[in-house]
């Protein structure tokens, strides 16, 4: 504990400049908080981030992006940058993905929803019904989310205005707040083929089945790829990430890079600063950990496997996140190849983003379903001429890749690339010749780059759970401190942690009185 109490220096630090960071920084600093993000790496971003080799621009994490629409209030990314003065140019994607599954079956999901309405209708025509009645419920929940701004639910002030103005909205939003999608489909559908396929739609971003998926994430995810549309930021993902810190720098906040935070500081069980590596320590108002909540509270000795020193010891942790952890596992890592290939190798009309299954009982598997992205055919700048990107990655654990050896993780990683690169020829053929660039991540590549633990992509349950009301939201047992990202609601996806962001900013922006009374338009 420390014992002094001298003046902060900062209004708020943020830990980690994750899209859920830097959204929770550039807020309050708009709102005239004095910010600090600390950053352990080079670059900001973290899993949406990019990284230049050979004259690619590589997307650290997924190219899939929602929530860069122009109408609403669900265009999450688009309002933070505008909120700080920036603008991205966005690129349309005409699908969302194509799927390529057992049985032969392959969906790809079109921007218009009728017409995905109607290609899958074709495939399925005995759930013509069920198909438009499904898939209709996810746009009455989305419908609810796109009529209020999306700010903390943890502000009573903040629900009761949001009530006045849209109070039917309101109502059907907590309907839904229980609700786990595979209910929904079920309710609708009967054919085991068809609700394995939407068992695939759910695990395409969430990495879990329907029955596990809550519904809310599903309303935002299933109508906004139709309503505001999959947009390719120009230039790579990581512009969000540099034009998020050109905002917050514009409005008087700071990053520092090459700034790893150890351990919370905490006086009379408030927190009041972090302390660095380097044995510095920065006091501030508010503390904020864009970590994930294994890595930002201790755990029972032994339970998290990969976090030695977690930025708030055991002792100091909140009982509340016992029972988290007993609620919510870590979802595995990835196995991520980076690749630049011969242009001449991709077909004509070959969607951006794809996604592979050869075998059902194989979803949840080691290196089960493979994504796909190649955002060079959204953004060709991203490649040298004549050369396309060709990001591929699929779930690997840490616990694959622990107790090996240097020459055994290189040995590991050069058999299960070429693994991967064989299963791809079955949508590319003529891909392992054609690859001029090639670099491999796996889960300790993550945990390195990142520093989540065991490289997780983020939270999932443990057991099923009601929907998103287990869920932590941003504050914690801890006076001052507040976690921001993927473990908090509404979940992972970018649009999601921009999400976390807002409500985060906003509620430390009511707990230091900076908050406009108005919402937002």
């Amino acid at each position: 504990m420390v014992s002094a109490s001298p003046t902060p220096d900062w209004d708020v630090l943020v830990i980690g400049s994750g899209i859920g960071g830097l959204v929770t920084a550039s807020q309050l600093a708009a709102k005239g908080a004095r910010t600090l993000v600390l950053e352990r790496y080079l670059i900001p971003g973290g899993s949406g981030g990019s990284f230049e080799r050979a004259g690619y621009t590589f997307d650290v994490g997924a190219s899939m992006i929602f929530g860069f629409g122009d109408k609403g209030h669900t265009n999450l990314l688009t309002r933070a940058l505008a909120d700080v003065g920036e603008h991205c140019e966005t690129v349309p994607d005409p699908a969302q993905l194509e799927y390529h599954l057992p049985g032969g079956l392959s969906v790809a999901v079109d921007r218009d929803y009728d017409s995905f309405v109607a290609r899958l209708t074709r495939l399925f025509p005995h759930e013509a019904r069920g198909i438009r009645a499904f898939y209709d419920t996810c746009w009455q929940v989305f419908n609810c989310l796109d009529a209020m701004p999306l700010l903390s639910l943890e502000d009573p002030a903040y629900l009761a205005k949001v009530f006045f103005r849209a109070p039917l909205a309101c109502l059907g939003l907590a309907r839904w707040l229980p609700v786990n999608v595979g209910d929904v489909a079920r309710a609708h559908i009967s054919d085991e083929q068809l609700l394995r396929f939407i068992d695939m739609e759910c695990f395409c971003w969430s990495v879990m089945p329907a029955d596990l998926t809550p519904m809310i994430n599903a309303g935002m995810v299933f109508s906004d790829r139709h309503a505001g549309g999959i947009n390719y930021p120009k230039g790579g993902v990581g512009v969000i990430a540099r034009q998020l810190v050109a905002g917050l720098e514009r409005h008087g906040g700071a990053i520092r890079y090459k700034a790893r935070v150890t351990k919370v500081l905490l006086e009379d069980g408030a927190a009041v600063g972090v302390e660095l590596a380097s044995g510095e320590q920065i006091r501030a108002k508010r503390v904020v950990s864009n970590a994930t909540r294994w890595d930002t509270f201790g755990g029972r000795p032994g339970s998290d496997g990969f976090v030695d020193k977690p930025l708030v010891a055991l002792e100091d942790s909140p009982k509340a996140e016992t029972t988290w952890r007993r609620r919510y596992k870590p979802s595995p890592s990835f196995l991520s190849l980076h690749l630049g290939i011969d242009a001449a190798v991709v077909p004509d009309g070959f969607h951006c983003h794809h996604l592979l299954l050869e075998d059902w009982a194989e979803m949840e598997a080691e290196q089960g379903v493979i994504f796909v992205s190649m955002p060079t055919l959204l953004d060709p700048s991203l490649a040298p001429a004549g050369h396309h990107i060709l990001h591929t990655f699929t779930p690997s654990s840490m616990e694959h890749w622990q107790g090996l050896t240097p020459a055994q993780v290189r040995a590991k990683k050069q058999a299960d690339a070429d693994r991967l690169i064989a299963r791809l020829e079955a949508i590319l053929p003529g891909l392992a010749g054609a690859i001029h660039h090639r670099e491999v991540g796996t889960p300790r590549s993550h945990r390195r780059f990142l520093g989540r633990m065991g490289g997780s992509y983020g939270p999932i349950p443990a057991l099923r759970l009601p929907g998103l009301l287990p869920m932590p939201f941003n504050r914690t047992g801890i006076k001052g401190l507040y976690c921001v990202g993927d473990s908090c609601f509404p979940g992972q996806g970018l649009n999601a942690v921009a999400f976390s962001g807002f409500a985060c900013a906003h509620r430390i922006g009511a707990d230091l009185g900076l908050n406009p009374w108005a919402l937002p338009a």
